[in-house]
């Protein structure tokens, strides 16, 4: 796979092109992590009511696990890549204190190359990577004695998120280096089997500055209904309906930013109705309409993050359980903006933001029961932790950061 670099950019510029070979297996993902507010409000149309009852393959059960309540340590995962200065050995293991956030490393889980992201089944039992290389793969751990169940190919490069089908049956990963999605099934143990689609980007044509498709998220719906793919070259958000018994993707809809915006993550409102859109490479973020019946997505107008203008890689946007507050992590500016999500979902108003605590907060995350946020920052490898209140969007932080090499995604069950 070819390796990428963005130069650094000023509050005007765009991403620029490929340019050329800093070290093996470097890609612009990765560059990124090493090289080194007044209100706003923005509203999206409330979109159309979904006409008729979803067909009875979308109204199967999910299968879910509980929320947990505090009761002694929980476990932490944490993702780095492992073929880079200074990364890590494999996925770090921890344990964190679900009351007072502390954090305690307990050793690393090797046999799993460049792990940069990571997620559970539903029941709890297996972990999912990506394995971050050319050749990139997805890798299942058992979690009951943490052996490696295996690695399959996604057949695309560069393999950045994964996510499980609410069913638990199907694991989708997101291709950034070719710009492709894959499905893998997930048998009764959790190991996975052999890719049963592949879908590469083609069409529109690559935005401002990109020289081709990067994929960089892959998540289901709230209703189950469909999967939505994040595509930061192409500007657009695919969505496809998913065969349940054989696996396959059909697109149905794709929604576009502005030109040059390269969204990186989409996260939705707990009422299914709304979501909310972090565009990478312009520094915004945007309100978006949610149809579940057609899957079709409604991009609202960009709006700020906080940053004041400076140089800042929006990275991922995380919305509270009872749907009241919005966090952004700002990769750049170091910071976590708060939102207050107003108008049943349709509407951000930005409050302010909070310091990360650390150097590039890649990737953010709740705790299962909602009171803790923990952030991984890549250029400082630590794991930040705040205490979030649910009832008014304010965060605290717990304690000093915990210390983990180049630190990209914090996982805690």
């Amino acid at each position: 796979m070819d390796t990428e670099a963005r130069a650094a950019r000023s509050s005007s510029a765009l991403l620029t092109g490929r340019s050329g070979e800093p070290g093996a297996g470097w890609t612009r993902r990765r560059l990124l992590g090493a090289a080194a507010g007044t209100a706003a409000v923005v509203v999206v149309p409330n979109p159309a009511a979904p006409s008729g009852d979803m067909p009875p393959a979308e109204r199967e059960p999910r299968a879910a696990v509980p929320p947990r309540k505090p009761s002694g340590p929980r476990p932490l995962y944490v993702g780095t890549y492992t073929s880079v200065d200074g990364g890590g050995t494999g996925i770090g293991l921890a344990a964190y204190d679900p009351a007072t956030g502390r954090i305690t490393g307990s050793g690393t889980l090797i046999g799993v190359p460049d792990p940069s992201y990571l997620a559970v089944h539903p029941d709890g039992r297996t972990l999912y990577a990506v394995d971050e290389r050319p050749d990139g793969g997805v890798t299942a751990v058992r979690l009951a004695d943490r052996r490696v169940l295996g690695t399959r190919s996604t057949g695309g490069a560069g393999p950045c998120h994964l996510s499980v089908h609410p069913t638990g049956r199907w694991l989708l990963s997101a291709d950034y280096g070719s710009g492709s999605v894959a499905v893998h099934p997930i048998d009764a143990s959790g190991a996975l089997g052999e890719r049963t689609d592949l879908v590469t980007h083609t069409s529109p044509a690559p935005g401002p500055g990109q020289q081709g498709p990067h994929a960089h998220q892959f998540l289901t719906s709230p209703d189950g209904g469909h999967v939505l793919a994040v595509d930061l070259g192409t500007d657009t958000v695919y969505t496809y309906r998913l065969d349940r018994s054989r696996g396959t993707l059909t697109e149905v809809a794709q929604a576009h930013t502005r030109p040059g915006a390269g969204p990186r993550h989409l996260t939705f409102h707990p009422g299914g109705r709304y979501a909310y859109l972090a565009n990478e490479v312009d520094d915004t973020v945007a309100v978006c309409g949610y149809e579940p019946r057609t899957g079709r997505l409604t991009i609202g107008e960009p709006q700020e993050t906080g940053s004041g203008g400076g140089t800042n890689y929006p990275a991922q946007i995380l919305v509270t359980a009872n749907g009241a507050y919005a966090f952004l992590a700002n990769r750049g500016h170091n910071s976590l903006a708060r939102y207050a999500v107003e108008a049943g979902g349709a509407r951000l108003r930005l409050l302010g933001t909070v310091p990360v605590g650390g150097d590039f907060p890649r990737q953010i995350a709740f705790s299962p029961d909602g009171r803790l946020l923990f952030a991984a920052n890549q250029r400082s490898g630590t794991v930040s932790v705040f205490h979030v209140d649910t009832d008014s969007g304010e965060l605290r932080a717990a304690g000093e950061p915990f210390a983990s090499p180049v630190a990209v995604c914090a996982l805690p069950l």
